[in-house]
């Protein structure tokens, strides 16, 4: 990962847990907690594709593990985390651009399940069975209700200030091919606007604008 990718990774990492750690841990909702962690490496993997979504999603998760009030093996979160990352940065489209939210929303609930699942299967090996005295399907519901809410809040302006902080967005695929805003599908999804289109649009009535002010000065100059 290139130095601005890892520089914002981290501060988007630290800025996540410690607000998952002293704001949303003390909400005492019932089941689990909204993990703004896992929707932060989502939305990087997205952006950064697999490779950089499995670094993040170790990093993310090793931090997590070793932050307190952290009661479990350290690298218990990491593994679970470098999966997801991995794999969500698996759905990250070839062109850059994703036209609406429900690809994104799909990742972020199968992210949910699939974190919460691979969470507790990693304890059962290593003899923690708190998930079984909590209730798993109970979890599962609520890991993935909560994470739902709280990720077009969070996903869509992550994603766009990772892509606005990369001056490549595109160069894990090989492209060279400059694609639109990978969020643009999202923000836009639900008012029906274009951006990119409107982008296109602008600068066509900007180079006609031109052409027709060259036309005008050069009949004044011919007079």
């Amino acid at each position: 990962m290139r130095l601005n990718r890892t520089l914002l990774s981290v501060a988007l990492v630290v800025v996540a847990l410690v607000i998952q750690v002293s704001v949303l841990a003390r909400l005492h909702l019932p089941g689990a907690v909204p993990d703004l962690v896992l929707l932060t490496v989502l939305a990087l993997a997205l952006v950064y594709g697999h490779v950089g979504g499995a670094l993040v999603g170790f990093g993310a998760g090793l931090l997590s593990d070793l932050a307190p009030p952290a009661d479990h093996a350290a690298g218990r979160y990491a593994l679970v985390l470098c999966v997801v990352g991995y794999l969500a940065g698996l759905a990250r489209p070839e062109n850059g651009r994703l036209k609406s939210a429900t690809g994104p929303m799909a990742v972020v609930a199968v992210a949910a399940i699939g974190s919460t699942l691979l969470y507790a299967g990693v304890g059962a090996l290593v003899g923690d069975t708190a998930a079984r005295h909590v209730g798993l399907t109970s979890l599962l519901v609520s890991a993935t209700v909560y994470d739902l809410l709280l990720a077009p809040f969070v996903v869509p302006g992550l994603m766009a200030l990772a892509r606005r902080a990369d001056n490549d967005p595109l160069a894990e695929t090989g492209s060279g091919v400059k694609a639109a805003d990978v969020s643009a599908g999202w923000l836009s999804s639900g008012t029906g606007l274009r951006i990119g289109g409107q982008r296109g649009g602008l600068k066509a009535r900007a180079a006609k604008a031109r052409v027709a002010r060259a036309g005008r000065i050069k009949g004044v100059k011919r007079l």
